[in-house]
């Protein structure tokens, strides 16, 4: 058998998408499904706080270009590894009118698979936690959380932040209450069942 039949026998690449509204525990939970599949990881803060590092920051209108840029890296890596038959795990929390007609794109030219998990908390507990993060310290400065409390409050206790129109399955993850691990060993279940992934 030559490398490029092997190639071309592979099924298609899968795309984990994990999203959700700010300080819904998307980071802390994608990054365990990513690991515990086998899946590369990556998130849009992630390249976003490596411009920070590397040129810098200022106010809230230079966090948001940083932004901008990250998830254009985001898709790009995205990109490379799908040309190369991998699959991978995106994490970001993705808006269905902004993010959609990107990600359509990469199925369309890779013909990857999507499964989404869609991380959700109420509003209260969503501004709770994001405020006592953009107050501790723990979260990188260039994001600039702290000079715009008061539109995330309105944001998060308002605004609804549906699972993107994509093919594929969609997993919804309710974060109120910390997960312990039973009910993270059943999302793990559940989405490795979506991916065809076995978990030992």
């Amino acid at each position: 058998m030559t490398p490029a039949a092997t190639f071309n026998e592979r099924s298609a690449p899968q795309v984990l998408i994990v999203t959700g509204p700010p300080a819904s525990g998307k980071t802390t939970l994608g990054r365990q499904l990513a690991a515990a599949l086998g899946l590369p990881y990556f998130s849009k803060d992630l390249f976003k706080e490596t411009l920070f590092d590397t040129l810098g920051w200022d106010d809230r209108a230079w966090s948001r270009r940083a932004g901008l840029a990250s998830t254009q890296l985001l898709y790009r890596t995205a990109a490379a590894l799908l040309e190369a038959g991998q699959s991978v795990a995106m994490e970001s929390n993705f808006y269905p009118q902004w993010d959609a007609p990107a990600l359509l794109e990469l199925g369309m030219k890779y013909g990857c698979q999507f499964v989404q998990v869609v991380c959700k908390a109420d509003g209260p507990t969503l501004y709770a936690r994001f405020e006592q993060r953009a107050r501790s310290g723990e979260r990188h400065p260039g994001h600039a959380d702290d000079q715009n409390l008061e539109e995330w409050r309105e944001r998060l206790l308002t605004e609804e932040w549906p699972a993107l129109p994509l093919a594929g399955p969609v997993v919804e993850v309710d974060t109120t209450t910390e997960l312990d691990s039973a009910s993270y060993c059943d999302v793990l279940a559940r989405v490795g069942a979506t991916l065809h992934i076995p978990i030992s």
